[in-house]
C-alpha cells in the first residue's frame, strides 16, 4: 500500500512540476487563506494578552471602591441637591469605612486608601506638576510595587504623620539624577518631604492608562495617608475658610440669578469624600464577587442608603474582556476561513479542468491495468499535494505578516503553535474535500472513450 501511495505521489508531483504556474495560481487561495488565519489569530491572541496584562495592573483578586463625585449645574441643581441632603446625609468614603471593611470581613488580606492631590514638586530650581498620593504601607503590596531603594513606610511614619515620601522612578530621574535620593528632601506643594524609598519603574502603555483609568505611577510621590490628611487637605473637615467661600459663592449666585440657574452655566464639583479610592485585596479570587457584594451592602448602610460610591471587581471585567476576545477571535477566524474555502473551490475547478485535459492519460493507465482506485488516488494525491504546498507557504507568510503588523501598526501579535496546526490541518482537509469530486470523476471515466478523446 505504501508503494502505491509513493507511486501516486510521484505522479502527482510530476504533474505539478509540468504545470508550475497553474499549480501556483491554484494554491494561492490556500496560501493566503492559511496566512490570514495565522495572522488573524495572532492579532486576537496579542489583544487577549494585552487585556490580561492590563487587568493584572488592577489585580484580579482586588475589589476597588471609588466615590461618586457630584457635579452641580447651576442654582436649580444646587437647590435640588440641598433638598436631597436634608433627607439623606452621607459622610462619603472615609478611613472609617476602610477600617470597618478590614475588621468585619475575615477574607480581606489588605486594605489601602488613595488620596490624590494635584500639586507641584520642587527641588534645586527644578519644578514640575504631579500627583501626591496618600496611602498606607499595604498599598505597595496590593499593587505589587517593588521598592528598589530604601524601604516602605514604617508604623512610626504613619502614626506620627511624618513628612516622608516614596518617589516614583521618573521623579528620581528628574530631581535626583546621579545621586541617591534616600534621605534627601523634596518639596511637594508647601511641605518639604524626606525621601525614604524609591519605586522600581513600572512599564505602562498609553492604552493601559486610558482604558483602565490608571495613572503613570512613575511620576507620583507617595506619602503616608495620615500625613496627607494632616499636612495637606482633609475633605471630611469643614474649615472656616470653606464656610466663607461657600457663603460668597451663594451670594454671588443669588445676585446673578435670572430664574434658570447660573448666568454662565458654570458647574461646581461637590467632593465631600475623605479619600479618592479604596483598594481591598481578598485572600482568594473566589471570594472577590461575594465580598464585593458584602462591601456594597455594608457601605450603603454606613452611608445612610446614599449610593455615592462604586464597587468595581476587576475579575468580572477580566471575564468580560476574555469573552469579548473569544468572540473576536472566532469572527476573525471565520472571516479568514472564507479564503480557505475559496482556495478549495479553486483547487476543485482546476482539477476538474485537469481531468478533462488528461483523458488520454487516464485511458492509457486504465488500459494497462490501473483500477479506478488507482486513478482516484492519483488525482486526490495531486490535490492534497497542492494544498500541503500552499499550506506550508502560507505558514511562513502568516508568520511574516504577523511580525510585519506588529512592527508597522504597533499591535502586539502572538503566533501560537495551535494556530499553525489548525490552519494547516484545515488546508489539508480542504484539499481532500475539494479534490475528492474531481478524483471521483476521473476514476469513473470509460477507458475506451478516454483513449479516443482528442
Amino acid at each position: 500500500m505504501l508503494q502505491i501511495i509513493l507511486y501516486n505521489l510521484d505522479i502527482a508531483l510530476d504533474a505539478i512540476r509540468q504545470n508550475k504556474m497553474r499549480s501556483f495560481l491554484t494554491s494561492l487561495g490556500i496560501i493566503f487563506g492559511v496566512a490570514s488565519v495565522i495572522a488573524m489569530l495572532a492579532i486576537g491572541r496579542g489583544a487577549q494578552e494585552e487585556v490580561l496584562s492590563q487587568m493584572k495592573l488592577l489585580g484580579t483578586n482586588n475589589v476597588i471602591i471609588e466615590p461618586v463625585v457630584q457635579q452641580l449645574e447651576g442654582e436649580v441643581s444646587q437647590e435640588a441637591s440641598l433638598r436631597e441632603e436634608q433627607n439623606k446625609y452621607s459622610p462619603g468614603l472615609t478611613l472609617a469605612d476602610m477600617q470597618s471593611i478590614k475588621e468585619i470581613i475575615p477574607q480581606v488580606a489588605y486594605v489601602s486608601p488613595e488620596i490624590i492631590y494635584e500639586t507641584s514638586f520642587i527641588r534645586n530650581g527644578r519644578m514640575r506638576s504631579g500627583k501626591l498620593v496618600g496611602v498606607n504601607k499595604n498599598y505597595f503590596d496590593i499593587n505589587n510595587f517593588e521598592i528598589v531603594q530604601g524601604g516602605k513606610f514604617s508604623n512610626m511614619h504613619i502614626d506620627n504623620s511624618e513628612p516622608v515620601c516614596i518617589i516614583g522612578s521618573d521623579v528620581q530621574t528628574r530631581f535626583f539624577a546621579g545621586e541617591d535620593p534616600v534621605g534627601q528632601r523634596i518639596k511637594a506643594g508647601n511641605v518639604w518631604l524626606t525621601v525614604v524609598g524609591v519605586l522600581g519603574k513600572r512599564e505602562l502603555t498609553t492604552e493601559s492608562i486610558q482604558n483602565l483609568g490608571i495613572r503613570n505611577y512613575n511620576l507620583d510621590i507617595f506619602v503616608p495617608v495620615t500625613s496627607a490628611l494632616l499636612r495637606y487637605k482633609n475633605r471630611s473637615l469643614v474649615t472656616g475658610q470653606e464656610i466663607q467661600q461657600a457663603a460668597a459663592e451663594r451670594n454671588e449666585n443669588s445676585s446673578n440669578q435670572d430664574g434658570s440657574g447660573s448666568p454662565d452655566g458654570e458647574s461646581t464639583v461637590n467632593n465631600y469624600h475623605q479619600i479618592d479610592k479604596l483598594i481591598v485585596q481578598v485572600s482568594d479570587t473566589r471570594y472577590s464577587v461575594p465580598i464585593a457584594e458584602i462591601i456594597r451592602n455594608m457601605l450603603e448602610r454606613r452611608h445612610n442608603n446614599v449610593i455615592d460610591f462604586e464597587v468595581i471587581v476587576p475579575e468580572l471585567l477580566l471575564k468580560q474582556e476574555r469573552r469579548t476576545q473569544e468572540i473576536f477571535n472566532i469572527v476573525l477566524s471565520s472571516i479568514a476561513s472564507i479564503s480557505l474555502i475559496v482556495g478549495g473551490i479553486g483547487i476543485m475547478n482546476i482539477m476538474l479542468a485537469s481531468v478533462v485535459e488528461r483523458y488520454r492519460e487516464i485511458g492509457v493507465r486504465r488500459a494497462v491495468g490501473a483500477h479506478k482506485r488507482d486513478i482516484h488516488l492519483q488525482f486526490l494525491t495531486e490535490a492534497l499535494a497542492i494544498s500541503i504546498t500552499g499550506g506550508l507557504i502560507g505558514i511562513f507568510l502568516g508568520i511574516a505578516f504577523s511580525y510585519l503588523i506588529e512592527i508597522t501598526a504597533g499591535i502586539l501579535t502572538i503566533v501560537s503553535l495551535s494556530s499553525i496546526l489548525i490552519s494547516f490541518g484545515v488546508a489539508m482537509a480542504i484539499g481532500v474535500i475539494f479534490g475528492f469530486f474531481p478524483a471521483k470523476r476521473a476514476a469513473e471515466q470509460d477507458p475506451v472513450h478516454a483513449l479516443r478523446h482528442e
